[in-house]
This record gives C-alpha cells, structure tokens and sequence, in this order.
C-alpha cells in the first residue's frame, strides 16, 4: 500500500506513480489515476524543487500514452474491443455517444472527455474504431495529457498547502473539489447548454436578418398586380413554401 510519505519528490515511487496510474486507466477505468496524481500534489505541496515539473512532466506522457494505446487497440482489435468494452445495451449507448459526440466536436471532446467519468475510455477507444484521423488525435490527446496533469497536481497542491499539517485532511480536500468538478463535467455532458443557447442564438440571428433570399418588408398596403414581366424575381422565389 502506497502512502502520502512515500510519495515524496525525491522518491522514486512518486515517479512511477506518476507515469504509470495515468498510463493504464486509460484501459482500466477503475485505476485512480486522478486520485494519485493529487496524493503527489498534495505530499509536495511542501516543497518548491524543480523535480516537481517533472512529476507533471510524467503525469502528462502517461495520460497521452494511455490514450494512443486505447487508440491503437480500438484500430486494431476493432470488433474484439467492442465486444469488450461496449458489452450490452449500456454498453452500445456509450459507443453511440462517444462517435456522435466524436462527430460533432472532433477534438474538442476527445480534451474535454479526459474530465468527464469514463469518457475517456468510450471517446479514445472509439476513435480507433472509426479510424479518427491519427495526427489529430496525437495533438488532442498531447494538450490533454498536458491540462490533465497541471489541473490534477494543482488541487493536489491546493489541499496540501490549505493543511500543511494535515496532509490527508488535505488530499480529501483535494478529491473532494475534483469530484465536484467531475459532477459539472458530467452535468453538462448530459444537458449540453451550450446546444440551447446556439440553436436560440440561431434563431434571433435569423429573425433579424432574413437573409438575401427573403422578400423586403413591404412598405405599404400589399399589391394584388402580378409581378412584371422581366422581374428577377418570381412570387414563389420571394414567398417560399413551406
């Protein structure tokens, strides 16, 4: 068992830890990855070493060789991979939301999935099955890597510094805040705002301006005359049907 003690800046367990946890939850969920790279934030919240960064450093390369390796088993090992992963009716809904959402966002929510509770393995397994375009996953998944790792060791060293006497009172600070955050992320995943205020935006933005097709505003009583001969525009152009 892995201690707050034994996760100092000049351990090498802390270095392990650190690249390791975030390799593999990328496969096995269940692995608390974030949990462990804020238990080092916490244990040196203490110090000021230049080591530190390199903790973050590893934190990062795991999360983006976890994430390419999910990638490169979802191309490979296709229908096995979703014979694994994607078992059952849940399972298939997860598959569906992680390629629709894939679809529609890209690589936006390939970094946003790194937040949200399982989305990271449905989004980056998923990926590899459709055959998401490789380079670009490569980027998405570096910046990922990067934010993941600097958010998580920030709160680590947040709680640690709040009880600096206390370090496990600090880390369950810690993982309190990033669990709240991870309930905003899923809220918003499955409510999606952002989805309503564009299509009312649309909307307004479409009362305003008409657009170059639609008739101008008439400017006195409507006329019966039929349109004249040569007229660019027909009554069935200016009054679509619909």
């Amino acid at each position: 068992m892995i201690g707050l003690p034994q996760l100092d800046v000049s351990s090498p367990v802390s270095y392990l830890v650190a690249l390791i946890f975030p390799g593999l939850d990328a496969l096995l969920p269940v692995l608390p990855s974030e949990t462990a790279v804020i238990a080092l934030g916490v244990a040196t919240a203490g110090h000021s070493d230049p080591r530190i960064a390199a903790l973050v450093a590893l934190a990062a390369c795991g999360a983006f060789l976890g994430d390419n390796l999910a990638y490169l088993l979802g191309r490979r090992f296709g229908p096995a991979v979703e014979r694994r992963f994607f078992p059952g009716d849940r399972g298939k809904r997860r598959r569906a939301w992680a390629e629709n959402t894939l679809r529609r966002y890209g690589a936006r929510i390939i970094i946003a999935c790194r937040f949200v509770p399982g989305g990271r393995t449905a989004v980056t397994l998923t990926c590899g099955i459709v055959g998401y375009r490789r380079r670009d996953f490569v980027a998405a998944t570096a910046c990922a890597g990067a934010v993941w790792a600097a958010y998580a060791f920030f709160i680590g060293r947040l709680g640690g510094r709040t009880f600096e006497d206390r370090p496990w009172a600090g880390l369950l600070l810690a993982l309190g805040v990033a669990l709240v955050l991870s309930i905003l992320a899923e809220v918003l995943r499955r409510t999606r705002p952002w989805r309503v205020l564009g299509r009312v935006g649309s909307r307004d933005h479409a009362a305003q301006d008409p657009g170059p097709g639609a008739a101008p505003p008439a400017a006195g009583p409507t006329s019966t005359r039929p349109p004249s001969r040569g007229h660019p525009r027909s009554a069935s152009a200016a009054y679509p049907e619909t």
